[in-house]
């Protein structure tokens, strides 16, 4: 039986964010990550089955956790009785922001790996996935608005897609450039701003 060795893990995960992050997943060399680690072929296979499971298991934790916490600000707001859901729009999506910039600021390195190296791995369409919840609780929102009375013009699944991706590909910046803290607190702040007045725009006749 394998025994496992904390030390020995670390090592190779480490090196693994060192080789996935200079050549991306597909161009990462397991031969490399293991000789880097200091370790046998024969001891990585006992950690792990495959390059793409050392992936898994450097980025799921944060895809968990950003989605995790991403869905339930979508369902706490979908669940708010549709009165109410004009007057916490501003507020919920702004704690989610906060939230969102305090843990990529916090994980700097494996959510970089999460957004620009997992092309060939489940990863790679995480953005493109949290867009499409963003759509359609969009859409949903604007039904609501609609219920209550508003005179909400038009805005069709693919102006919403274009919009969404824009946002998020926005707020990602701060993790692809590395921006300090503060600096990245303000500038996705300054994003909110900026998209919210779009909206408004747009839902107003």
């Amino acid at each position: 039986m394998q025994e496992y060795i904390p030390d020995t893990l670390e090592k190779i995960q480490e090196a693994a964010l060192n080789e996935f992050s200079k050549k991306g997943f597909r161009g990462a060399s397991l031969r490399q990550i293991v000789k880097q680690a200091g370790v046998t072929t024969g001891a990585f296979y006992g950690y792990f089955p495959s390059k793409e499971a050392l992936f898994a298991s450097i980025v799921e934790p944060h895809a968990s956790a950003l989605m995790g916490r991403f869905m339930k600000a979508q369902i706490s707001f979908a669940e708010l009785p549709e009165s109410e859901q004009p007057a916490h729009m501003g507020q919920d999506s702004g704690a989610y922001l906060r939230w969102m910039v305090d843990y990529i600021c916090q994980h700097r390195e494996p959510v970089k790996l999460l957004l620009c190296c997992a092309e060939g791995t489940d990863y790679e369409q995480f953005v493109h996935r949290m867009v499409e919840v963003e759509v359609e609780s969009t859409l949903q929102y604007i039904r609501v608005l609609r219920r209550l009375g508003q005179d909400v013009p038009e805005v069709d699944r693919q102006l919403c897609h274009i919009i969404a991706s824009g946002m998020f590909s926005g707020i990602f910046e701060v993790v692809i450039h590395d921006m300090p803290y503060d600096q990245a607190l303000r500038y996705v702040n300054q994003l909110r701003d900026f998209y919210t007045a779009g909206w408004l725009k747009l839902m107003t006749p």
